[in-house]
C-alpha cells in the first residue's frame, strides 16, 4: 500500500468515528461479547481493505448479519459461531477462486431488499425491548409480544437515554448553515448520538447497564464445531451467501458513488474487482473468526461516508481499522461509560432504516412487491435462510404466473379497423383464448395484432400464422407487430432502426413512378417512402397520443430555436416526441432584436406566442458546426459588401431571384441579423466563447458559438421574455451541436468574460444560463 494521501487520513478518522459505536451496537444486538465487534471492525478495515478489490469500500460487522449471528450464538454458542465464521471465510475464498462473484449479483433485487427489510424489522424489535428497559429475546415474535408489557411498566432512565440518542441521530444531519456543516464534518451523527446519551447518563447519574469490555486475556476464541453436520453446513452457507451478496452489492454501489464524485470534479478511483473483493472478504472472515470476531462484510453506510469524506485509495479503509485497533487498547475506560440503551437505540434506528422506502418504490414499480413482502415476512417470522427460500419460491411462482397468465383484448378503433393486443407471454396455454378472440374479428375487417411480450412458443406461432393466412386470403389486411411496433412475420421483414431511413434503408424506399398521383417530375421520392413507412409502422403506435394532443391542444414546456440546416434533426438530438417542443427554425438560428427595423416578425411572433400563450419554461438557442450562414458571415460582412460566399461544396446562400442583379435578395437581407455576432467577435481577446473540454476546431466554430451567445442576448431584450425572466419563471439555454462528432454542448457558465460550453454526457446533467 502506498503512502496515505491527506484526504485518506481525514476520511479514515471520519469512518472510525462512525464504526466505533456501530461495532459495539451490532455486537450488543447479536449477543456476542462486545469486543467481538471491535475485532471485526479492525480486521475488516486492515485485512479486507488491504486484500479486497474495492478501493473505497469499508468492511466490518454489518447489521445485515445481526439476526443470523444471533441465531447461531443462541443455537451453538459463541465459540462455535466463531468457527462457523472462519469456515464461511474459507468458502468465500473457494468461490473467489472459481470467479463466481458476478454470479452473486443475479439474485433478484426484490429478494435482497426483502431480506434486508426483514432483518431490519427483527433488529428494530429486539433493540426496542432494550430501549424500553428489558432484555431482547431471540425471536421477533417474542420481542413483539413483550413490547406491550414493557410499555405498561416503563424504565424512565433507559427511555430517556434512548430518546436523546435517537433525537440526535435524526436531527444531526439537519443542522442548518455553514456552522452545522462544519459540526457534521467534525463529528458523525452516530458518534454525536452516543456521546450525547452518555453525557446525559453521566450528568444525571442514571443507573443503567453500561458497556463491559472483558480483559483481552479472557477473550473467547473459536472451538471446533459441535453439532449436526447438516445444521452446521447450512449455517456456513448462510453466512457465506448473505455476507458475499451484501459485500458485492455494496461494492457496486460504492463504484457508482465514486464515479458520480469523479464526474463532479473529484479524483478518479478504479472500479472494483469483484472476484478480488470476494477474496478479501473471505480472508477477513477467516481472520475475524480465528481471533474471536463477528462475521465481516462490506458495509454501505461506512463506505458511503468514506466516499463522501474524500477518500481516494484503500489507505483510508486500512487506517480506520488501525484506529479501531488502537482504540480497543487505549479507550477502554471511555467506552465502558457508554450506556447499553444508547447503543440499542442507535442500532434500532439502523434497523428501521433498512426498510428502505426507495427499495419499496422500486420493487412496486417492477411489480415484485409480493416477492419483497414474502421475503421480508419470512425473514422476520422464521429466519433469514427460511425467508430467502420463501422469497425464491415466490419469485419463481410470480415468473411462472407471468408466463402463463396472458391478457388478450380486442377493440374497434375509430377508423373502423380492429386491434387485438396480447399482454404477456404467448404460450400454448393462451392459444384457446387467442383463437376465441381472433375468431370474433369480422372476416373482411382490417386488423392489427400487437404482441406485448418477449416469448412465443411453437403452438402459439402456428395458431397465429394459420389465422393470419386464412384472414388475409379473404382480402383483409392483417398486420402483426411487436411491442415497439416492428412488423413480425412479414414477407419482407427486416430490422429497421430509427437511424436507418437516413441511409436510404428499404423501409423508406423511394416511391416508384406512378405511385402517387400528382407527384412531381422526380421518379424517386424518398420522402413519400418515409411517409408510407410512418403510416405502416409508426402511426398505429402514436395515433392515440396524437388524438389526445389534438383534443387537449399543445402544451410544450420548451421553445427550441435552431438552424434550418437539414443535418440538424431536433427530435433526434433531444429525444423528443409530439407535443414536447415548440420549434422555430431559420437560416442561422437568428433572433432579430426588438426595434431593429426588421420587416420579418415571424421569429418575434413565435417567441411571444411561446412565452405569453404557451407559457414555456425555457428557451433554447441551438447552433451547429459547419453552419452555412456563419460561413457567409466569416467571409463577407453582408451589411457592407456584396453577396456572401457559401461554404465549400454548398450552393450559394444568396442564390435567389435577386442574386447577381445588383439588388439585395431576401437571404442577404436576412443575414444582416448576423452583424451583431461579428461585432461581438471583434471584442478584445479572451471574451470569445469556448468549449471547456477541447480547443476550438477552427474560426468558424468560434463564430458559431459566439452567435449562440449573441442570440441569447437578443432573446432577453424581448419584452415578454424579460418579464418572465424577472419573475424567475423562464430560463434561457445556449446549445451547440457538433454534427461530425454527434456531440451536444450546453452553455454552462462564464470563465472571466468568456462563455464556456460543456459537453453533455449520457449520465450527467448540464447547467442552465438563466437571465
Amino acid at each position: 500500500m502506498s503512502a496515505p494521501h491527506r484526504a485518506d487520513l481525514s476520511a479514515s478518522i471520519s469512518v472510525f468515528l462512525i464504526a466505533l459505536p456501530l461495532s459495539l451496537g451490532i455486537a450488543l444486538a447479536t449477543g456476542a461479547p462486545l469486543q467481538a465487534g471491535l475485532v471485526a471492525a479492525a480486521v475488516g478495515g486492515i485485512v479486507a481493505g488491504s486484500l479486497g478489490g474495492s478501493h473505497l469500500q469499508v468492511s466490518g460487522p454489518a447489521a445485515g448479519l445481526t439476526v443470523i449471528t444471533a441465531e447461531l450464538i443462541h443455537e451453538y454458542g459463541w465459540r462455535t459461531t466463531c468457527a462457523i465464521t472462519a469456515l464461511a471465510g474459507l468458502t468465500q475464498l473457494g468461490l473467489a477462486a472459481l470467479r463466481v462473484a458476478r454470479s452473486a449479483l443475479v439474485v433478484s433485487p426484490a429478494i435482497v431488499h426483502g431480506m434486508l427489510a426483514g432483518i431490519g424489522i427483527t433488529i428494530a424489535l429486539a433493540q426496542l425491548t432494550i430501549v424500553l428497559g428489558g432484555a431482547a429475546e431471540s425471536s421477533a415474535l417474542e420481542n413483539a409480544a413483550r413490547i406491550p408489557g414493557l410499555l405498561a411498566d416503563p424504565h424512565p432512565a433507559a427511555i430517556a437515554v434512548s430518546l436523546v440518542s435517537v433525537a440526535v441521530l435524526l436531527l444531526w444531519p439537519r443542522l442548518p448553515g455553514r456552522g452545522g456543516a462544519r459540526v457534521r464534518r467534525a463529528a458523525p451523527a452516530a458518534l454525536a448520538a452516543v456521546a450525547a446519551a452518555t453525557t446525559l447518563a453521566w450528568a444525571a447519574d442514571l443507573d443503567l447497564p453500561r458497556v463491559d469490555l472483558p480483559a483481552w486475556s479472557s477473550h473467547a476464541l473459536p472451538e471446533m464445531p459441535d453439532g449436526p453436520v447438516l445444521g452446521l453446513l447450512a449455517a456456513v452457507l448462510t453466512i457465506t451467501l448473505v455476507a458475499s451478496v451484501e459485500s458485492l452489492l455494496s461494492a457496486v454501489a460504492v463504484d457508482k458513488l465514486a464515479a458520480a464524485r469523479h464526474r463532479a470534479g473529484g479524483v478518479r478511483v478504479p472500479r472494483a474487482d469483484l472476484d478480488r473483493e470476494l477474496r478479501g472478504q473471505g480472508a477477513a472472515n477467516v481472520v475475524s473468526g480465528v481471533l474471536g470476531g463477528l462475521p465481516v462484510t462490506g458495509v454501505a453506510v461506512r463506505s458511503s461516508a468514506n466516499v463522501a469524506a474524500g477518500a481516494v485509495s484503500r489507505a483510508s479503509t486500512v487506517l480506520h481499522g488501525c484506529w479501531v485497533l488502537i482504540a480497543t487498547g487505549l479507550l477502554v475506560a471511555l467506552l465502558e461509560v457508554i450506556p447499553l440503551a444508547a447503543l440499542a437505540a442507535l442500532v434500532m434506528v439502523v434497523g428501521v432504516q433498512m426498510v428502505n422506502i426507495t427499495h419499496i418504490r422500486s420493487v412496486t414499480k417492477h411489480r415484485e412487491v409480493l416477492v419483497y413482502g414474502a421475503t421480508a415476512g419470512g425473514v422476520t417470522l422464521l429466519g433469514v435462510l427460511e425467508g430467502v427460500a420463501i422469497g425464491v419460491a415466490v419469485s419463481v411462482a410470480v415468473a411462472l404466473h407471468r408466463l402463463t397468465h396472458t391478457r388478450i383484448t380486442h377493440e374497434v378503433l375509430p377508423d373502423g379497423s380492429h386491434q387485438v393486443r396480447v399482454h404477456g407471454q404467448l404460450t400454448f396455454l393462451a392459444v384457446p383464448r387467442l383463437s376465441r378472440v381472433l375468431g370474433g374479428v369480422p372476416e373482411a375487417a382490417a386488423v392489427t395484432v400487437e404482441l406485448d411480450g418477449t416469448f412465443m412458443d411453437h403452438a402459439a406461432y402456428e395458431s397465429l400464422h394459420d389465422w393470419r393466412a386464412a384472414h388475409a386470403a379473404q382480402g383483409a389486411p392483417v398486420e402483426i407487430t411487436g411491442r415497439a411496433g416492428q412488423r413480425i412475420g412479414a414477407p419482407t421483414a427486416h430490422d429497421c432502426r430509427p437511424w436507418q431511413p437516413w441511409h436510404n434503408h428499404q423501409c423508406t424506399a423511394a416511391v416508384p413512378d406512378g405511385g402517387t398521383a400528382g407527384a412531381g417530375p422526380r421518379s424517386h421520392d424518398q420522402l413519400l417512402g418515409g411517409v408510407r413507412n410512418f403510416q405502416r409502422t409508426t402511426a398505429p403506435l402514436v395515433r392515440r397520443e396524437l388524438a389526445r394532443l389534438a383534443q387537449e391542444g399543445q402544451r410544450p414546456g420548451q421553445l427550441f430555436l435552431t438552424c434550418a440546416d437539414s443535418r440538424l434533426v431536433t427530435s433526434m438530438i433531444t429525444s423528443s416526441g409530439p407535443g414536447d417542443l415548440f420549434t422555430v427554425r431559420n437560416v442561422g438560428n437568428f433572433v432579430p432584436p426588438p426595434g431593429g427595423g426588421s420587416t420579418d416578425d415571424s421569429v418575434a411572433a413565435a417567441i411571444e406566442y411561446a412565452v405569453s400563450v404557451l407559457r414555456v419554461s425555457s428557451i433554447t438557442v441551438c447552433g451547429h458546426s459547419g453552419c452555412g450562414a456563419m460561413q457567409a458571415l466569416s467571409t463577407t460582412d453582408v451589411s457592407r459588401r456584396g453577396a456572401p460566399s457559401a461554404q465549400p461544396g454548398a450552393p450559394s446562400p444568396t442564390a435567389g431571384p435577386a442574386a447577381g442583379t445588383g439588388g439585395e435578395g431576401p437571404l442577404e437581407r436576412w443575414l444582416r441579423h448576423g452583424r451583431p455576432t461579428l461585432d461581438r467577435l471583434a471584442r478584445p481577446p479572451g471574451a470569445a466563447p469556448r468549449i471547456d473540454a477541447r480547443p476550438a476546431t477552427d474560426a468558424l466554430e468560434v463564430l458559431c458559438l459566439t452567435n449562440v451567445v449573441q442570440q441569447l442576448d437578443h432573446l432577453a431584450a424581448h419584452e415578454c421574455v424579460a418579464r418572465r425572466l424577472a419573475e424567475g419563471k423562464l430560463a434561457l439555454r445556449g446549445m451547440y451541436f457538433h454534427v461530425g462528432e454527434a456531440q451536444a454542448y450546453v452553455l454552462s457558465g462564464m470563465d472571466g468574460q468568456a462563455p464556456v460550453f460543456t459537453a453533455v454526457r449520457p449520465d450527467v446533467g448540464s447547467g442552465l444560463l438563466t437571465g
